[in-house]
């Protein structure tokens, strides 16, 4: 057989290859809006495991989770969003605030060969990631900035981050009939969604067992996130058809049934979702 140059499969890693049970409707809030979503991805039981089973994407760092590359900013309004929120983080909450005053919390970069802005990266991290043992907690400044001053999150975080590991793709496409509507994907961002420098991850929780463990399936813990991303209307559609899809048919991810089956043997109930 002709080695095709395919990148290994971690063995404690499901294939990315296999099949997948996806739903289209139109968008209730505009006749020209359709929404596509992957139900295995949306059914299935992840949940974030940082602080509780992640190893990290880089070998050695699994205190840093995903936060070890900082994060790329979408726009010009994330970007002030963003640094409108650091400028409200005190000192004993932002183990970094000094280097982040200093220099900045942005810095020029390249993604996918073009110049781009993203978050500092400080002794190997997000400047905004608190290492373990700092006194004000550790983890994400932006993220615990959101729980102490009752705000989801996704309102202070740079939008990559709280749409991880959900991927929203948008298209216009023209129908037989010539009218164009615009398709909006919505699915699992597993290694391949980071292109060809995914297979290179040390781990990534998509395709992982150990992260789908969680209580409630995706499009329920997700919720917030899922409806910043496709609106209310759609989302209220999309939880009807997900909430139908309870026969135990279709196509299930992977690694949730790997995980279903770890914890059956070992006579475990599942893990209930993380705070961090």
């Amino acid at each position: 057989m002709t080695d095709l140059g395919m990148p290994s499969v971690r063995a404690d890693e499901v294939d990315p290859d296999f099949a997948r049970e996806w739903v289209e409707f139109v968008d209730p809030a505009d006749p020209l809006g359709v929404v596509r979503a992957d139900l295995t991805w949306l059914l299935s039981s992840w949940t974030c495991v940082y602080g509780r089973g992640c190893e990290g994407v880089v070998e050695g760092r699994a205190d840093d989770g995903c936060c070890s590359h900082g994060a790329f900013y979408a726009d010009d309004e994330d970007q002030a969003r963003i640094e409108g929120f650091a400028a409200q983080l005190k000192g004993k909450h932002w183990q970094f605030a000094e280097q982040g005053r200093r220099l900045g919390v942005s810095e020029s970069d390249e993604l996918e060969g073009e110049p781009a802005l993203r978050t500092r990266v400080v002794d190997g991290a997000c400047v905004f990631l608190n290492r373990t043992g700092f006194s004000g907690g550790a983890g994400c400044a932006l993220h615990a900035l959101a729980d102490r001053v009752g705000l989801h999150p996704l309102q202070t975080k740079p939008d990559v981050c709280w749409q991880l590991p959900v991927r929203r793709t948008q298209e216009w496409v023209e129908r037989p009939d010539e009218v164009s509507v615009l398709v909006t994907s919505v699915g699992e961002f597993d290694r391949r969604a980071w292109g060809p420098g995914g297979a290179d991850l040390h781990w990534w929780c998509t395709s992982s067992p150990t992260a789908h463990v969680g209580a409630d399936p995706l499009w329920v813990s997700y919720a917030p996130e899922l409806t910043a991303l496709i609106g209310e209307p759609a989302y209220a559609e999309l939880a009807r058809l997900c909430a139908r899809r309870t026969d135990g048919r279709g196509a299930p991810h992977p690694a949730s049934e790997a995980a279903v089956g770890a914890q059956l043997a070992g006579g475990a109930e599942p893990a209930h979702p993380p705070v961090h």
